[in-house]
Order: structure tokens, then C-alpha cells, then sequence
């Protein structure tokens, strides 16, 4: 049997004696009296200042030394940086990573070839290329057909013979070019237009086809049915929404809403009212719809009745009612744009005669020569020099109210012409008792002088004589046309 003491001469080991915590150091006994024993790395938390202590402590420090003497520099070491990529090889670079799966691939790139591709020194062409291409908005034809790879000149060509059916630049974005180009005798041509096909007008198709070396044009005319819309519904809990239902177009709707107000009080509209509205129509052989503007505006409320058609008097359009009565319009404009208001109407110091006197009006600063124009609808009553007032026009309106523009530098209408709201009637000046340009404005009530800030004038244009006969006779000619009729069902 092995002894453990001749095993490990040197160790000394006690079973059973090993307090808890730190090793008693033992002392080393008669048989081991003679050996040389140096222990570098005693324990330094046993016999604190002794020369055992000592010299581990200095063996520390020097193995510590050691490390740091041989310890490698922090410093990072120094490579040569990439350059930037520029924008094409990014471009590449990006489509080749797998980002372009994700996005749909946007690039439109292929992946690029390895080293064990061979270029090509002469790649073979499609005969012919087929493709699609659209005009955008505030494109134009000629445009988009650069882009599908037409040449200038042919390009500019075909827009030059588009001339004989429709303006190329009036041709509404969306509209789709079938394109076919043939073979090209270099790469450093564009291919050669062999065929185009587009829709020039809602009623025309084009095709462009080459024969020899020249391009024909070959018009193909669409049927087209011009008959007008006529909608009609019960209005129930909204008339915008019902009449959406029966198929009437927003547009149509919103002109129908805004020709009615003026006339009749939406929110008395009964849910049991009926709306009747007629709007132009384009029924194209193909199957394609376009609205036009809205001819006809009604509205049945039980006894109550409202027909409606636009006619045009003086230059304005506007929406009368079967009786000839226009719509309403209140308030009026200045008669001067911009202006500073000198002096009220009132007692006043006058600035030439020295004394006080009643002010008529209202005084407004201008520069000279800025127009005047008509607060309102009205008829020259007179125009021309009057007195102090120096160039004067008088404008009579509806409900017995006028109104005078005085100190004028020139007139610009006639006594007895119709003038509309915010014509221009004359320029301002300094004419008559005035010291400065500027428009003494005068409003009148039964013919006598009020103060303007006291008046509301509203406006209504009435048709009489010829020109209601001739409204009338257009009416009852939209009434009695054969338009296409929806009507909704009551809901």
C-alpha cells in the first residue's frame, strides 16, 4: 500500500484538522528540517508584515509589472478607408442586395454578372418591341412618346398630324399609347415607330401605321349618344346622399345644391320632397360615360314647385326659376378696392368753402386713375359734370335705392345702360370742389341721401318682356327633350 507521506513528501496534510476559514500554516517538522523550500506566492492575508509577507507582496507587484510591460498598445491600427460609392454603383449595389425583394423590386436592375460571364461583343435585338405608355398630368403627347423611345423628329411629327383631330396638348392625362417600334439599323439609333393607337377625343381613335418610310393617319370614329340624364328621387334623410344613390354624378349634385339655395330654404326641404335634376351625358359605342354640366334644377315639395334653368343676361350666368326671378345676392362690393375712408357721412368743416357743412357721403383716399366700379346691379341714371361734384354717375337699383360716384377724372358707361355688380363705371379723380383724388360715394333711399353704412342692398335680376319669353321657351324645351330617366326608389 502507497503512503500518502511518500507520495507527496512535501505537502503536509492533517484530516480532520482544517479550520473553517483560512489554513493554519504549519511549520515544517524534523524530516523535512534540511530541504530548501521558497514559497513566491504565500498568502498575503497571513502574517501581515512579516519578511514572508514582504516578499509576496513584491512577487505581486512584479508579475503585475510583468503584464503591463508586455500588455499589446490600444491604439486601432490604421487602414486605407473605401471610397464612396457613386450614385450608379449604389444603384447597383442596392439591387443586387435582397432589400429590392422586399420593396418590389423598384430598382429594375438585374443582378450583375459574375466572373464567369463572357460578355458578348455583338447581342441580337427584338425585331419588334410592344409597349404601353401612358401621358401623365401636365404631360403632353409628344412627351410621352420620347419616353417610350420614339425619336424626337418622329415624335414632333405625330403630334404635328394629331393637329387635323384634337390640340395634342389637350389630350387628358391617363390616356393610354399603344406603341410598337420595329428594328433599327445601330444601337445608336431609336428604333423606328412601326404603329401607334391612342384615343385622340372622346368620339375619335387614331391609329398611326407606317407604310414604306412615311407614317399615315387612320381615323376611327366612336358612336356616340348625347342624350341627356334625367335623375329624379325621393329626398329622405339626406338629398346628397339619395341623389348619389339614383346615380347622379357628385358634381352634378354639388351645382344642383348651390343653384337651389338661393331660392328655397334647405332645411325646409320635407324628407318627403323630390328631387329632379337634368345633367348632360356622353354614352360613348365603347361602353365609356362623361357628364357635362347640369341643364335642369327641380325640386317638388307637395303644392310647391321649383324649375330651374341657367340663363345667361349681360355677360353673367345665373339660375332663374320658371317665374324669370334670378338668384339673390346681398351685400355689395366696394366701389373702390383697397381704399382708406377720409370722411364719414355727417356734419363736417368743408376743406374749400370754410365752413360747416352736411357731408352726403362717404369719402374714400385713392390713387388717381383707380377704377370705380358698381356696388351693385343697377341702370345709369345720369353720368356726366355735376356741379361741385365735377364728374358724376348715378346708378338707380332695385327697391327704390341708388347710389352716386362723384370727383371722377373720366366715365366710363352711358345714361341708361344696365350695369352688373362690380363693373367698372368710371376712374377716380379730383374733379369739382375736391382737393385730392379720391371718390365721394353718395347712397340714396327714395331719392333722398343716406348714410351708406345704413343700407344692405340686395340684388335680384328679373327678366321681362322678350327675354322672358325666350327663357321660357328654352325651358319647356329642355322639359320636353326624351332624356334617359333613372328614378329612385322611395326609401
Amino acid at each position: 500500500m502507497l503512503s500518502l507521506d511518500r507520495a507527496l513528501p512535501n505537502a503536509s496534510i492533517a484530516f480532520g484538522r482544517i479550520p473553517f476559514g483560512r489554513a493554519t500554516p504549519t511549520k515544517p517538522d524534523a524530516a523535512n528540517a534540511g530541504r530548501f523550500s521558497v514559497d513566491i506566492l504565500p498568502d498575503l492575508g497571513v502574517d501581515v508584515g512579516s519578511r514572508r509577507w514582504w516578499q509576496g507582496l513584491a512577487a505581486c507587484f512584479a508579475l503585475c509589472a510583468t503584464t503591463i510591460a508586455l500588455a499589446p498598445g490600444f491604439r486601432p491600427i490604421a487602414v486605407p478607408a473605401a471610397a464612396p460609392l457613386s450614385p450608379a454603383a449604389w444603384e447597383q449595389t442596392r439591387a443586387q442586395s435582397i432589400s429590392p425583394l422586399a420593396w418590389g423590386g423598384d430598382t429594375g436592375r438585374r443582378m450583375a454578372a459574375t466572373d464567369a460571364v463572357q460578355p458578348l461583343a455583338d447581342t441580337p435585338e427584338r425585331p419588334q418591341i410592344d409597349l404601353t405608355a401612358t401621358i401623365g398630368q401636365g404631360d403632353g403627347l409628344r412627351h410621352a412618346l420620347e419616353r417610350a423611345g420614339v425619336g424626337g423628329a418622329e415624335a414632333r411629327r405625330i403630334a404635328g398630324m394629331t393637329f387635323d383631330v384634337v390640340d395634342p396638348d389637350e389630350i387628358p392625362a391617363g390616356t393610354a399609347l399603344a406603341v410598337t417600334l420595329g428594328r433599327r439599323a445601330t444601337k445608336t439609333d431609336a428604333r423606328p415607330l412601326q404603329s401607334l393607337a391612342f384615343r385622340a377625343r372622346f368620339d375619335m381613335r387614331v391609329n398611326f401605321v407606317r407604310v414604306g418610310d412615311s407614317l399615315t393617319m387612320q381615323r376611327m370614329p366612336i358612336a356616340v349618344d348625347s342624350s341627356p340624364l334625367r335623375i329624379e328621387g325621393r329626398v329622405g334623410d339626406s338629398l346628397y346622399a339619395s341623389a348619389r344613390a339614383a346615380g347622379a354624378p357628385a358634381a352634378a349634385i354639388q351645382t344642383y345644391i348651390r343653384a337651389l339655395a338661393p331660392h328655397v330654404a334647405m332645411q325646409n326641404i320635407g324628407i318627403d320632397a323630390r328631387f329632379d335634376l337634368i345633367v348632360e351625358q356622353d354614352r360613348a359605342a365603347t361602353g365609356e360615360v362623361r357628364y357635362g354640366k347640369l341643364l335642369y334644377v327641380g325640386l317638388n315639395r307637395g303644392n310647391s314647385a321649383t324649375r330651374m334653368i341657367q340663363w345667361e343676361i349681360d355677360g353673367r350666368n345665373e339660375w332663374y326659376d320658371a317665374a324669370g326671378v334670378g338668384q339673390r345676392r346681398a351685400g355689395f362690393v366696394m366701389p373702390v378696392a383697397n381704399a382708406r375712408k377720409t370722411s364719414s357721412f355727417g356734419m363736417r368743416w368743408h376743406p374749400l368753402l370754410n365752413y360747416s357743412r352736411f357731408h352726403q357721403g362717404t369719402d374714400y383716399g385713392a390713387g388717381y386713375g383707380t377704377p370705380i366700379r358698381a356696388v351693385t346691379d343697377g341702370t345709369v341714371n345720369y353720368a356726366g359734370w355735376h356741379g361741385g361734384h365735377g364728374k358724376m354717375v348715378k346708378l338707380t337699383h332695385a327697391g327704390g335705392l341708388g347710389t352716386g360716384y362723384a370727383h371722377m377724372s373720366s366715365i366710363a358707361v352711358a345714361p341708361g345702360a344696365r350695369v352688373s355688380q362690380g363693373q367698372v363705371i368710371g376712374y377716380v379723380g379730383s374733379t369739382g370742389l375736391s382737393t385730392s383724388p379720391h371718390l365721394h360715394f353718395e347712397v340714396y333711399r327714395g331719392g333722398r341721401a343716406v348714410s351708406p353704412s345704413s343700407v344692405s342692398f340686395e340684388s335680384r335680376s328679373i327678366l321681362e318682356g322678350a327675354q322672358l319669353a325666350a327663357f321660357r321657351s328654352k325651358l319647356n324645351g329642355i322639359l320636353s327633350m326624351e332624356p334617359q330617366r333613372v328614378q329612385l326608389a322611395a326609401r
